[in-house]
């Protein structure tokens, strides 16, 4: 029996779940209430299924240290068992799967099956799922292109139904272990096939289909060899194969992580695997899941499934600090400081250092018109928090006026800020936590707790962490100019590019 091996996909732009999600810090880095990431949940989902096996991610290139770091809090990752993918920009479900397939046959086994799973979804019973994975699996491994169901729970009109047909009755595999009942046995059902796809529906339509029994939300999950990925492709999809294979000829490096050409990754059409090839596939399935699932698509989900909190005796459920008076069934996300809600109802109020968040319950799908909105005036809000995350660490900014700008900068162990020098501005840096080693011109030297340096215009320097445990620093610069984009890097260590 071939190896399972799970494939994540991570990024996007979650831009329904701002202002805690951004561009630059996306939903699948959003922590729930237990303080773990959706992408720390589908991580060890994803190494309970692989039982041992390599988890395979394709993410941007921006959010690769993000994500590397987010694995190292995983008791049982291991780096070495856990390649990356780097795509240089956003881009759709199929071309990512495709290369995924691409890179498992060529370093993971030709007659591997990948189990597709994006980093967004919450799923608490991952017994369920392991179990439903074998199935899929099984399925799989009799060739066919499979797909998750979730069975309705309301006529939801904002996903897309699968309607499902007859049983498909094949042996299941047995690589993990004992199998459950429902899935043991030769000739048992694996899962149905899949009659059609179908477009979310209007409310009328939606009422149907939960009344029916026969079908599914489509969940966006996936099984499939890879061979058998690439073989439909080959009839449903041609022009994406062909520029998946162009473009993963053209990668940067053969191991992990591997990173895609811009102009070549530009190339691939942008088009999700569901039209590309799961539409008009001829040998596909769905298994129809035992397992909760969420894929926390607004503040009103999030609010239902993962408040943290049980409801008052008015309803209103509280993360954070609040003050409720004469209001009910609220949602309320807080971060520092103090909310207090007075008289009002059905409303979700998010709180971060830098936006406030207010929207009627149910409305929290249009959260997503407000960043469209920043974005078309370039805001800043639209992409980056207060704290922006960098390969080294983080900076938070404290103060941006006219005239100065002040961060406050936290450096991991071993992290190195890049060569540089700036032309409108200079900097002074001062020691809060620990100690830092620091390069101004051609002087090097070390920067202890309450110690200061002075980096003139136009002066190479960098500033790294020489020790094991995070150093704090001040930064506060001085000019006419700070955006990221007044840096010249000579050097990094993290193969960056001039921009920040």
């Amino acid at each position: 029996m071939s190896r399972l091996v799970p494939v994540i996909l991570s990024g996007g732009a979650g831009t329904r779940l701002w202002p805690v999600s951004r561009s630059a810090y996306p939903k699948p880095f959003m922590h729930m209430a237990d303080g773990e990431s959706l992408l720390y949940k589908t991580l060890d989902r994803a190494l309970r299924a692989a039982n041992g096996a390599a988890v395979l991610t394709v993410t941007g290139r921006d959010y690769y240290f993000l994500t590397r770091d987010e694995y190292a809090r995983h008791p049982s990752a291991d780096a070495q068992h856990l390649p990356f993918l780097l795509e240089p920009a956003g881009r759709n479900t199929a071309p990512a799967i495709a290369l995924a397939a691409m890179y498992t046959m060529q370093h993971l086994g030709t007659d591997a099956t990948l189990l597709v799973l994006p980093a967004d979804h919450l799923i608490r019973d991952v017994d369920a799922f392991v179990a439903d994975a074998r199935r899929a699996q099984a399925l799989a491994q009799d060739g066919f292109l499979v797909t998750f169901g979730i069975k309705p729970a309301s006529p939801e009109t904002g996903f897309g139904y699968i309607r499902m047909g007859a049983a498909v009755k094949i042996a299941p595999p047995q690589p993990f272990g004992q199998l459950p009942p429902q899935a043991g046995g030769a000739n048992s059902s694996c899962g149905r096939e899949i009659s059609a796809f179908v477009e979310k529906p209007d409310r009328v339509t939606a009422e149907k289909y939960l009344a029916s029994g026969d079908y599914a939300w489509n969940s966006g999950m996936f099984c499939f060899r890879a061979d058998a990925l690439l073989d439909a492709m080959q009839t449903t999809c041609p022009d994406v194969l062909v520029a998946a294979r162009t473009c993963y000829a053209a990668a940067h490096g053969r191991e992990s992580p591997v990173e895609f050409d811009k102009d070549a990754f530009a190339a691939l059409p942008d088009i999700s695997i569901d039209y590309a090839v799961m539409e008009r596939a001829v040998r596909r399935a769905v298994v129809p899941a035992s397992f909760d699932w969420s894929d926390i698509g607004s503040w009103k989900a999030v609010s239902e499934i993962d408040s943290g909190a049980a409801p008052d005796a008015s309803g209103n459920r509280v993360q954070g600090m609040a003050v409720t008076i004469d209001s009910e069934n609220c949602f309320i996300h807080g971060g520092k400081r103090l909310i207090a809600a007075v008289g009002v109802k059905d409303l979700v109020i998010v709180d971060t250092a830098d936006a406030v968040l207010v929207a009627d319950r149910e409305r929290a799908q249009q959260v997503k018109q407000v960043v469209e909105q920043l974005r078309r005036s370039d805001h800043a809000a639209a992409r980056f928090h207060q704290t922006v995350h960098r390969p080294w660490g983080s900076f938070t900014v404290l103060e941006d006026e006219a005239d100065c700008k002040v961060k406050r900068l936290t450096v991991k162990p071993g992290g190195v800020l890049s060569l540089q020098k700036h032309s409108r501005r200079s900097e002074h840096w001062t020691v809060v936590d620990g100690t830092a080693k620091v390069r101004v011109g051609e002087r090097e030297f070390l920067l202890q707790r309450n110690e200061s340096t002075f980096i003139p215009m136009e002066t190479l320097h960098r500033l790294e962490n020489p020790t094991q445990k995070d150093i704090h620093l001040i930064e506060v610069q001085c000019g006419d100019y700070f955006g990221e984009d007044d840096i010249v890097r000579l050097e990094d260590v993290y193969g960056r590019t001039a921009k920040a």
